[in-house]
């Protein structure tokens, strides 16, 4: 069990230690993180500041969860030294609004919206991909 970090809070401590973890290799990029169940256990917490701590890597970009399959160690950050190089590219289209879309947006299928998609990539490899719509306006 890591020794506490005084005056700080308690998810801090664990999320810098798992920041740590991640930093020196010990969790490798792309690997899964340990379940919850064995943080928990692992740092005597409860669920929810394990949870706060995750929060907080998340956040700062050292991991990514996936909805159902777990918290993995964001490989995008795990690149050496001057080899960084990070682009991103934002494309706009016009689309039809599906069904789905158009409930959101409490329009008619069909409804013209604009995409804007957001693709972040470092040393090559997609870390990121967002993807926003809105109505199309139109000015008189």
């Amino acid at each position: 069990m890591p020794t506490p970090h005084y005056g700080q809070p308690r998810y801090r401590s664990i999320a810098d230690e798992l920041r740590e973890q991640i930093e020196s290799g010990r969790i490798p990029p792309g690997a899964l993180l340990p379940t919850e169940t064995v943080l928990t256990a692992e740092f005597r917490a409860s669920r929810g500041t394990i949870r706060q701590a995750i929060s907080v890597l998340r956040e700062a970009g050292w991991v990514a969860t996936q909805h159902g399959r777990g918290t993995y160690a964001n490989p995008r950050l795990h690149t050496s030294g001057s080899d960084k190089r990070a682009a991103s590219e934002v494309r706009h289209r016009q689309v039809a609004a599906d069904a789905e879309l158009a409930a959101l947006f409490a329009v008619e299928v069909g409804t013209t919206l604009i995409e804007q998609e957001s693709v972040s990539r470092t040393n090559g490899y997609v870390g990121e991909v967002v993807r926003t719509y809105r109505l199309l306006t139109t000015r008189r």
